[in-house]
């Protein structure tokens, strides 16, 4: 990342002395959310890295030889009633969404792995009770975040007006999530809190601006979503907004103007806009329960 980072902040340096910077460059570096959300989710997974090692280790010992892979099937039809259709997967360590898949396979084989350990002396790994109860919360508590992963990281349909809802889903799991009974889910959202306050107060602005100029969403949306986190402070971001988008305009104004009456457009100043009341139809997105 070192090395992005530097470029960033030399081409910012030289479109400053061009000046063609927009808002002096506030806006210029918006960090990737489905790779924001891998850094966090990581960040949680570690409270239980003890049962992820034992599952992958289960997965790889398995998938080993042929003769595993063999007596792994035999296994599946003695204890019978596991659906097959979705055969054990092996996650890539760097990539979190990977794991839930592996998480969400060997669940569906848990008995095998049992009838497996009780036949094969040499397999080790097997994941006690508690740990496989562990691993089905956890799987509970990662899959909203993989349905929104996937649906930021769309490519055949606009997607960054979605950023915004989606992180704030998340920051509402994670609150949820926090005051947990189960103390691997609580430390878990804990960490991941931790993490995730560091990226939401430096990029909430820009999100929420690309949320308000959906039609479906606009001001309305973006104060019942601060409403939710923080009602006290809900108008004072509200009010920010409002001044950071009409700034935003007018700077687009200027470079984009062919003449003189048009680089001096008047804006309307953000006391000019028409109040929301809390009234207003809220769409689906706002629904939080998970």
């Amino acid at each position: 990342m070192v090395v992005p980072m530097r470029c960033c902040k030399k081409l910012s340096e030289q479109l400053k002395l061009q000046n063609s910077l927009i808002c002096n460059g506030d806006y210029f570096h918006v960090r990737c959310s489905a790779h924001v959300l891998n850094i966090i989710v990581q960040e949680g997974l570690r409270v239980a890295s003890d049962a992820l090692h034992k599952i992958r280790e289960s997965i790889k010992y398995v998938r080993g030889s042929e003769a595993r892979k063999v007596a792994f099937k035999e296994c599946v039809i003695q204890v019978r009633g596991i659906d097959t259709k979705v055969g054990l997967r092996m996650d890539v360590v760097t990539g979190w969404n990977s794991t839930y898949l592996m998480l969400e396979s060997a669940i569906r084989y848990q008995r095998a792995f049992g009838c497996l350990a009780i036949r094969d002396r040499n397999y080790v790994h097997c994941p006690l009770n508690d740990e496989w109860k562990r691993t089905e919360k956890m799987c509970e508590f990662l899959k909203p975040s993989y349905v929104m992963t996937n649906l930021i990281s769309g490519s055949s349909y606009p997607t960054s007006n979605h950023y915004f809802m989606q992180v704030w889903k998340i920051k509402c799991l994670l609150r949820k999530n926090a005051k947990s009974d189960d103390p691997t889910i609580k430390d878990m959202s804990l960490n991941m809190v931790n993490k995730f306050s560091k990226y939401w107060d430096h990029y909430c602005d820009i999100l929420a601006i690309t949320a308000i100029l959906d039609p479906r969403m606009k001001f309305v949306a973006i104060r019942f979503c601060y409403s939710k986190i923080n009602p006290c402070t809900c108008e004072e971001k509200i009010s920010i907004l409002k001044h950071n988008i009409y700034k935003l305009f007018e700077e687009y104004v200027k470079l984009n103007s062919n003449d003189s009456n048009t680089s001096s457009s008047q804006v309307f100043p953000p006391t000019q806009l028409t109040s929301f009341s809390n009234d207003e139809p809220v769409m689906d997105a706002f629904d939080v329960s998970f």
